[in-house]
This record gives C-alpha cells, structure tokens and sequence, in this order.
C-alpha cells in the first residue's frame, strides 16, 4: 500500500536470483502489474522504453519499469486488456502479479468488480475468472484497501503450484520468495571420475552426437591432470576434431590420476549434447587386498600377559607387481591410547603373490578391551588402485588380573609364630604365588624385605649378594617366585635374648599386593647354644607320647639322645636324633611319639618310668634354657624327668 506500507523504490521490487535491479518500482497507483518470465531463459518480457507500451499497459514511466506492465484497475477497458494479455501468453510461462494501490477505498476496483465484467465480456470471461483458472483462489480476499502478490506457470498447475499472499491491512509490508523456477540452461558441463592412478598414460577416446542435425552445439573437452597432493591442472583442451588423442607424454609419476570435464552449449535449442562414452588407456598401478579367507590367525580373548599369535594375509589381485610392501600396525587400549607397533618393511608382491603379516602381541600392557588396527601400503606409500581393502580393525579383550597373589614364609622350614625363637644364621624362604600363569613372577621387584634390629633400627636387604637370593618363576603352571634370606645374628644385645622384627612386602606383575598390609613376625634369637628342659605329652599317656623342647643357638645339636628307664634305672629304650624327626632351633614338639615298648618292640607293662636326655655339640654339652616365667623343674630334676604310662 502506497504510502502506510511502502513508498520507496526497492519497496516495489522482483528480486531474480539476488538481482533487485531489473525489475523495481511502478508507475502509479490503482494498478495491476504484471511481469512474465520465459521459462527457458528466464529473462523477463520487455514491455518498452519510457515513454512506450504494448498489449493495452499503461506507458512505460522510467528505465526501472521496461519489464512491467501495469493495468490501471479502476478502467474496465484496462480489465478487457488484461484478459486478452493474460491469453496471450504461451503456456508454461512463468508469471508474477502485484497491486498498488492507495489507502482510499476508491481508489481501487476488487474482486466483486472484477466479477461484474462478465456482464458484458461473457459468463467464465474475465479478468476474475483469468486470474481464478491460473489457481489465485484467495481472489475473493481482496474486498478492501490491501496488498497482494500472486505467482503461477500458465497452465501448470499440476507441476507448479500457484502461490500468493495478501497483507493484514495497509500498514504491513509483504515478500512472497520461491527457489523453484526450474527453466533448461544454454550450456552443461559433464565431469567424469578421476581415472587411475596409473603407472603409464595411454590413449584417450570419446564419442558422441547432437539431438538436431545440422547442430549449432559447441563442445569442448578439457583433461585434467591431478597430482598426488589432488590439486588439478589443465592439460588438453580438445573439440570435436579431437576424439582420438595421444596422452601418452603426461607423466604419470605426477599425474597419477586424469579427470575429463565436457562443455556443451547450445544457444538456440537448448539442448545437451549426447555422450556415448569416454575412455582411458593406461597402464595401472597394482592392487592389493586383505585376504582373511586365506590366512587369518587372532584369538579374540586372552589371559593377561598371554601372548597373541597375529596373522592375516594379503594377496596382489592385479596384473602389477607391488614395490617393497610398508605396513602400520597400531593398538588402541581402553584409556583411547594408541601404542605403535613398528614393523620392518616386507618383501616385494608379485602378480598373484600372497603375503603373510604376523606378529606376536605382548598383552601385558593391554588389560581390558583394545583394538588392532592394520593398514597395508598406509598413506598411498606407492600407488595403488584402491585402499578401502587393506585395512583391518579388530577387537580383543585381555582379561583383568584383580587376584592378590599369596606370600609364604618359613623359617628354617617352619611357620614361626611372633616372638618365637629362631636360629641366629637362620633360613628364611620367602615363596610369593600367583594364579596369572602369563606373568611370571620374574623380577626382584615383586618383593621386599626388611629387618627391623633391636635398637630399633629398620633395615632393607638386596638383592645383590648370598645373603639374600631370588629365584625367578619360570613355569606358567606353578608361578611361583623364591627368596632364600640368609641373616646373620652374631650380635647378642641382651642376655636374655634379642627381638627382631621381619617385614615383607610382595605384589605380582599387575600391582596387586600380596594382602593389605605387609607380612611382619617377630622372633627371638639367643646367640647361646642351649636346650630347654624335655617334657613328654600328653602325660600321663595310654598309646603314645611326643618330646617338647626349645634349642638356642644357630645350630642344633649333632647329638640328641633320649633314654628310658625303669624305676630302678634300667634302660628300655634308647631313641637317637634320627628317629626324633627333624629339629631346628626354637619350639620343637617331636614327630616321634614313644608307644611304650622296648628295644624289642615289646609293650611295657604299666607304670611309672623315667627318662634322661643327652645332648651333644661340638664335643660340648648344651647349658640349660630356661625362659622367664618358666617352672619346668619340678618336672625335670638334673636331666631326668618322669613319666607315666597306663592302659
């Protein structure tokens, strides 16, 4: 609306393909201005120079409206023009109608008038019924001062949808835009697939006709270099007297792929010109492909620490023969941390040859899910025809290792309790065990050990000498690490004897710790060599009795020797350090038992009877032991103690 909604130029304007200055502003108000566009240029109808008109439009009136042609809608024989004008135009045109018009009601006609020209133009032959037939169904809208636009293709409903839009009242301002004006184009261009990569250039040959005969087609075919990095270079421009041509002196070394791109045009008919076909000769460069069908070796669960045995193959399918072959081999863990694995060169691949890439994965560093990622020839080392084929992306799971591993120690071959006494050059053997059969416990750094000294002073022990000695495992069915600890406690602190403090500490490969907190026991040395005195248990006694002492020292005695006697001091039985069992220094409680018969094996009657104890080192007898707290001499009188025997 003119002035409330628009007074400027621009505010009148069709805007084509972002060109607001063909069509822009109009001549006056109470008009109906038409614009029609061929369909196959889509350059607008040219109405005359200012000044000038044609098919019954009012006077051109500036340079800006040459394409208009406007209707001054309050003349009914303006309305008659409009619908011969409306007739006029060829099917399949593309058209674009506007009003302007003023705020005064009078100063336009509208739809109900538009109607009443029938009365003398015939029924169905109006401007009304023009604008209906071409789809404007929103005509009996426009009954007031208000604006409008309405666009169609005459008489092409079906494939091109009318559209219009009206405006609330006189104030607002409104766009009607579309993207769907679809008209043929007087040139074409054709770009084929890059061709190659080729090792040598040949020949190319192209063929094809025009749809008029004579043709006014041009046709032109460019060949286009493309180098290894893709940038693209013209090489040949050729025309129709060129459909055989010699491309045998382009390099293919820099060249290793050719695009062709074909440009027709034909100006008059619009019409493209017929490829039957193109083609390259060449050389190509080889292919390649992973073969998992041939060879394909790749455990997809493992133990951690178990070694993955990996293996595809991967075969030449193309008449070329491969250069020395370059492969990548990357692993990518659960944290997203890819681990290159670096691979030497393989062996040139003839035509038809089959190569074998393995390789043996440690597993060690790759608990949990991971994936191997091989790329054969990666980077188009050399050039090959394709690349989606020599790759492979596989998954494996490395089972978590969360089992603590077990620690054992004895001393001299026995499970001490805390402040036990022990020999002053005792053996300590430290076994550490664990299930995972894959990590064998191979290394010092699973283990620890320290000595806590009675002064209070806490020292470590290496492994770098006698004194402290590791055996690796090195069996997958028993993974058991040793450590043979040999100290030596020639220092006597106390007479009463010294308290050491042993501490070990023992993890597997995986870090888990041999228990929450580290093995410690507390032991006694007493330097002295003595024995304790030798009571029997149980006792009294009905089958059999055992022998319970404590040695000191750092060795046991090389003679021990217990005698049973009668009452009256004939000895029965006499039991040597032998059939005792083994002995060490500390709390021995005996493996034999005494049944209550002879030298001969004959049962005793029952009874009361004594026993004397004969001890030996060195040439030397023992001194007695006695620890504090002790009252074992009302059982044990000068070396003799006694026992009783029933049935």
């Amino acid at each position: 609306m003119f002035p409330t909604a628009a007074k400027a130029a621009t505010d009148f304007a069709i805007e084509i393909n972002g060109n607001t200055n063909t069509i822009l502003s109009v001549c006056g108000i109470s008009g109906v201005i038409f614009s029609v566009f061929d369909p196959v240029t889509f350059k607008p109808w040219l109405n005359g120079m200012p000044g000038t008109s044609q098919y019954g439009s009012n006077p051109v009136c500036g340079i800006q409206r040459i394409y208009n042609f406007q209707y001054f809608i309050l003349d009914t024989a303006k309305r008659r023009s409009i619908v011969n004008f409306m007739d006029l135009i060829p099917d399949g045109y593309y058209v674009v109608v506007r009003n302007i018009s003023g705020v005064n009601p009078l100063s336009n006609s509208y739809a109900s008038d538009w109607l009443g020209d029938t009365s003398y133009l015939g029924t169905g032959n109006s401007m009304y019924y023009r604008l209906l037939q071409q789809g404007f169904t929103g005509i009996d809208s426009f009954n007031r001062p208000r604006a409008w636009i309405f666009t169609y293709q005459k008489n092409r409903q079906n494939t091109f949808p009318p559209e219009f839009v009206f405006s609330q009242g006189i104030t607002d301002q409104i766009f009607l835009s579309r993207s769907d004006y679809i008209t043929p184009d007087l040139s074409g261009a054709l770009t084929s697939p890059q061709f190659g990569p080729a090792k040598k250039w040949k020949q190319l040959h192209w063929r094809g006709s025009s749809l008029e005969s004579p043709s006014p087609d041009s046709v032109g075919l460019t060949v286009i270099g493309i180098d290894t990095a893709g940038g693209q270079t013209p090489l040949y421009n050729l025309n129709l007297t060129n459909q055989d041509f010699d491309i045998s002196a382009v390099s293919a070394a820099q060249y290793p792929y050719l695009q062709l791109k074909m440009q027709a045009t034909d100006s008059v008919y619009a019409t493209p010109y017929q490829l039957k076909y193109w083609r390259l000769n060449y050389v190509p460069v080889p292919e390649g492909a992973l073969a998992a069908n041939l060879f394909l070796s790749m455990r997809d669960t493992v133990e951690l620490g178990e070694k993955i045995e990996f293996g595809i193959a991967f075969k030449n399918v193309s008449i070329s023969a491969f250069d020395s072959m370059r492969i990548n081999m990357t692993i990518l863990d659960k944290n997203n941390v890819t681990h290159i694995i670096s691979l030497p060169r393989r062996r040139p691949l003839i035509s038809g040859d089959t190569l074998i890439i393995s390789y043996e994965i440690d597993t060690k560093a790759f608990q949990g899910l991971n994936t191997l990622f091989v790329d054969v020839n990666p980077n188009n080392d050399q050039p090959e025809q394709f690349h989606f084929n020599n790759f492979l992306y596989h998954n494996f799971f490395v089972k978590v290792d969360k089992t603590n591993p077990l620690l054992d120690v004895t001393f001299d071959n026995v499970h001490i309790l805390n402040e036990d006494i022990v020999s002053a050059r005792p053996h300590i053997l430290i076994k550490l065990k664990d299930e995972a059969k894959f990590l064998l416990l191979n290394d010092t750094s699973v283990l620890q050990v320290q000595l806590r000294y009675p002064d209070g002073s806490l020292r470590p022990y290496y492994f770098n000498s006698d004194t402290l000695r590791f055996t690796p495992a090195t069996n997958t069915a028993d993974n058991t690490a040793t450590v043979d600890f040999f100290p030596a406690f020639t220092k006597q602190y106390s007479p009463e004897g010294d308290e050491y403090q042993l501490i070990v500490t023992g993890k597997d490969k995986s870090g888990n710790p041999a228990g929450t907190i580290s093995y410690t026991v507390s032991f006694k040395v007493i330097t002295k060599a003595m024995i304790s005195n030798m009571l029997n248990y149980p006792n009294p006694f009905t089958t059999s009795t055992a022998f319970v002492f404590t040695i000191t020292g750092s060795e046991v005695p090389q003679n021990i020797k217990i005698q049973i006697l009668t009452i009256t001091g004939k000895v029965v039985r006499e039991i040597t350090k032998d059939e005792l069992g083994p002995l060490h220094i500390g709390r021995n409680i005996t493996e034999f038992k005494w049944d209550g018969t002879d030298m001969f094996h004959q049962r005793l009657a029952n009874g009361v009877y004594l026993y004397h104890v004969v001890t030996n080192l060195n040439g030397k007898s023992l001194d007695k032991y006695q620890s504090s707290g002790e009252h074992t001499d009302q059982f044990f009188t000068k070396g003799y103690g006694k026992m009783y025997m029933m049935k």
